[in-house]
């Protein structure tokens, strides 16, 4: 049930079983036994007195308007904005991590309930707003409040996003996925060693079913943050664009740069790499956009029946030629953007 108003943190998780005088969390892959007094590797679910709770729950760290290309979602109300938030937590530890004051750390929080929440998002509306993003950290070990949020929110006629590294199983998810009108997946890598090495997980087959158990079933997309010497080259980049057709052609791709943050110091990805990624990945999938570096085009989205830019975009903003069916005006092919 959604919280009461003004309900803050420490509520009962949820997805967990008794493990003798451990508690065995059953959200995600970790697959966290959580001693009393301690808590799971996200962080934020701990064992309190032979309970799991979740103590980041209505915790609020971060909370912005930001355009929904920046999350980023190109094939979903592109040139939009969504009200975004985020906590603290996350049940990977990656060196490279962009957001790591929060996501490895429990900075200052605000409260803010799902009732609140879902009134700023709508106050927001005047502006643009077309919903509610769970972001900047990772919203899987947010998951009872995100659920009770996405719920009112649905109720109040909003969208709602989640930006996820993927990592859940599927009965937490096949709960939430009815809730959740757009995502886009962190695919890390292909290779199951890149997750062990740098990021604090077993493997990425949970990211990657997610992706296949949402597909068709809420707007899907997915980056993949090429790092230096790690990920980035063209065999890894083929076996993902591979994996990604098997998915679906018209699954969007979005190859991001690395920039040497939090514990990684590798040089940044050197341009010609994203470059040649890129074509590999367009040999097999018909939306590949490049990040975090400019490329000439690489955030437009372009008509793979007739070649028309449909929708052309310069840093976050985004000029759409699109119909209101969402098809190419040139050739009148759907180009899976929902508008």
């Amino acid at each position: 049930m959604p919280a009461d108003e003004g309900e803050t943190c420490c509520e009962e998780a949820a997805w967990w079983e008794k493990d003798g005088e451990r508690v065995h969390c059953l959200l995600c892959p970790q697959d966290c036994r959580i001693a009393e007094g301690r808590a799971g590797i996200c962080g934020v679910r701990e064992n309190v007195q032979g309970t799991l709770r979740t103590v980041n729950y209505a915790q609020v760290t971060s909370a912005a308007l930001d355009p929904i290309e920046k999350k980023p979602l190109y094939h979903f109300h592109p040139g939009s904005w969504v009200l975004s938030l985020g906590t603290f937590g996350c049940n990977l530890s990656c060196r490279f991590c962009q957001n790591y004051t929060i996501s490895q750390g429990r900075p200052a929080a605000q409260t803010m309930s799902p009732e609140q929440a879902v009134r700023a998002a709508e106050d927001a509306r005047s502006r643009g707003n077309i919903g509610i993003a769970y972001t900047y950290s990772e919203p899987i070990v947010w998951y009872e409040y995100v659920r009770d949020t996405a719920k009112l929110a649905r109720a109040a006629g909003l969208k709602n996003i989640l930006v996820t590294n993927g990592l859940i199983r599927e009965d937490p998810l096949e709960e939430l996925l009815p809730l959740i009108d757009a995502m886009n997946v962190d695919i890390k890598a292909m290779d199951d060693a890149f997750y062990r090495t740098l990021c604090g997980a077993r493997s990425g087959e949970a990211a990657r079913r997610t992706v296949e158990l949402a597909w068709g079933r809420c707007s899907v997309e997915i980056t993949n943050l090429l790092v230096t010497d790690e990920n980035d080259d063209a065999e890894q980049v083929r076996e993902l664009a591979d994996w990604a057709a098997g998915v679906s052609p018209d699954l969007p791709l979005h190859l991001s740069a690395y920039h040497p943050m939090y514990k990684m110091t590798a040089p940044p990805t050197p341009l010609d790499r994203i470059e040649r990624a890129a074509e590999i990945a367009r040999a097999r999938l018909n939306y590949v956009y490049v990040g975090n570096v400019m490329v000439d085009g690489g955030g437009d989205t372009v008509c793979p029946g007739c070649g028309e830019v449909v929708v052309r975009r310069g840093g976050f903003s985004a000029d759409s030629r699109l119909t209101g069916e969402g098809a190419c005006p040139g050739c009148g092919r759907n180009v899976n953007v929902t508008v």
